[in-house]
């Protein structure tokens, strides 16, 4: 009876401190939003670089599609956006951990994500393709067989490019991706012939090449996956803040203005049939 009681009193023990382990730095889970009321700030996780979503201009100002629709979201409500850069490889860690509010920059909606984030409504559409100097004469999936292939380390393209390896991480040298950081790192990269084809998502290659006049020089080959969409991700308590947003997506749309900000950016319309619909 004494080992018996022994036993259970080390097993309470073990379970206090594994829960203070693994619940010691995270926010208590509540519904945060009269909070950001009055405190009028809201904090943003972004990968600086992910042009034209979020990135840091020359001047080191963020700008960006994401960061003129999240300011004009909060503007609204009379909250400020604190923009704050992370590594995106831990931006769900990030949030968990109440270093950030949310993640809002072309963070695509998956079921693997859905598990442990709650999203918005769903504002753009965004596919991966594989961006390929055309002196590589890789032309399809296929002429990727044995290559060397970048990838950006926590991005929804690596993360299916490992769900689905008979798509391509069956074909590419290694079976495996070149991993980044960032997407800027790995097109230099690319320029520089250290990788022979880059894993990325089509509104920053589109941005990208076009700001640095080089579009002619590649070739975009569409990755064979599904089409994705971009949302936000907020802890699965803060159901006032998603619904906030989703209303302020609205309006904002029936206003115009996620119009102009669409139009700044890309020169049309992306917005989603989600954004259009209360």
């Amino acid at each position: 009876m004494k080992k018996f009681k022994l036993l259970i009193t080390l097993l309470i023990s073990v379970l206090i401190i594994s829960g203070c382990a693994s619940g010691g730095s995270e926010k208590p889970r509540k519904d945060n939003w009269e909070d950001f009321q009055k405190d009028k700030k809201v904090v943003i996780g972004f990968d600086n670089t992910f042009v034209p979503m979020g990135f840091q201009d020359k001047s080191g100002n963020n700008v960006g599609f994401d960061i003129d629709l999240a300011n004009a979201v909060f503007e609204k409500y009379g909250i400020k956006v604190e923009w704050q850069a992370i590594n995106w490889d831990l931006k769900e860690t990030e949030l968990k951990n109440g270093n950030i509010d949310l993640i809002w920059n072309g963070y695509s909606k998956t079921e693997e994500r859905e598990s442990i984030i709650q999203f918005t409504k769903q504002y753009m559409i965004n596919e991966q393709v594989i961006v390929t100097k055309k002196s590589k004469n890789i032309k399809s999936i296929n002429d990727l067989k044995d290559k060397i292939l970048g990838a950006q380390n926590g991005s929804s393209g690596y993360d299916t490019f490992n769900e689905k390896p008979e798509v391509l991480k069956n074909i590419v040298k290694n079976n495996d991706a070149t991993q980044y950081e960032s997407f800027n790192e790995a097109l230099i990269d690319l320029e520089n012939d250290r990788i022979d084809a880059l894993l990325i998502d089509r509104v920053y290659a589109n941005y990208y090449l076009k700001q640095q006049n080089k579009l002619d020089d590649y070739n975009i080959i569409n990755a064979g996956f599904d089409s994705e969409a971009f949302a936000v991700g907020a802890r699965k308590a803060d159901i006032t803040l998603v619904n906030k947003i989703n209303e302020a997506f609205f309006e904002l749309y029936s206003e115009g203005k996620f119009q102009d900000i669409s139009n700044k950016w890309f020169g049309e319309d992306v917005a989603t049939k989600e954004v259009k619909s209360k």
